[in-house]
């Protein structure tokens, strides 16, 4: 007679995790495959050189992400809130701004700031850097302003910032094209990312720097 070896079933729990690990592993969001620069932490007086209105053309990139008067904005890694008090500005008293960084002395700059310049509309907003704390459904309008090659976890951030738009809500990305550690990142790299995030690519633009490398990209969340 041949004896066949006895085969000891899997323990329930070890069985479960077998099964569902390649879908918990679906459900992590990945590491993106490219370096990311350090935030900048530095003199914030650099974003503040005369003309960068024009040369940035800010009034024409405000009227593409629908920026008007009664709207919520958020301004994603604010810095000293240069961007902030020209939407503040836009929005209104019966709109506000709301001022997101991760460094707490550039949320005390931007409080300094808005207060001297009589801005009520503007709330400061301490975020951290995979979740800038924004409440649900609040936002008509996003803009990351040479912002996005310091995410070093974007499928995270995304998801929190997605949540946060209201429907038919525009989100802005205004950065240069780079290897992502020299503060810039490759614009398909970007598109491809926030796109994987759940969004829809609604317009490209060049306008915000002369020699072109600048890209102003606009979403909606699908």
């Amino acid at each position: 007679m041949v004896h066949m070896p006895r085969i000891r079933p899997l323990p329930l729990l070890l069985l479960s995790v077998a099964l569902s690990g390649p879908s918990l592993s679906a459900q992590t969001p990945a590491l993106p495959q490219h370096p990311t620069s350090t935030p900048y932490a530095g003199d914030l007086s650099i974003f503040e050189t005369p003309g960068r209105d024009q040369r940035l053309q800010i009034d024409r990139v405000m009227d593409l992400l629908h920026i008007t008067p009664g709207k919520t904005v958020a301004d994603i890694g604010a810095g000293g809130g240069w961007l902030t008090v020209r939407a503040a500005r836009r929005v209104g008293r019966g709109g506000k701004v709301l001022a997101e960084d991760i460094n707490p002395k550039y949320i005390d700059a931007i409080r300094q700031r808005a207060q001297h310049e009589n801005l009520s509309n503007v709330v400061e907003v301490l975020g951290t850097p995979d979740d800038p704390h924004l409440a649900p459904d609040s936002l008509d309008a996003a803009l990351m302003l040479k912002v996005y090659h310091e995410i070093a976890r974007p499928q995270i951030l995304l998801t929190h910032l997605r949540a946060a738009l209201k429907p038919g809500a525009r989100f802005g990305i205004i950065d240069r094209n780079g290897n992502g550690a020299d503060h810039g990142l490759e614009e398909k790299i970007v598109r491809a990312e926030v796109e994987a995030a759940g969004f829809r690519q609604v317009g490209r633009y060049d306008f915000t720097k002369a020699d072109g490398q600048d890209y102003f990209l606009i979403f909606e969340k699908k």
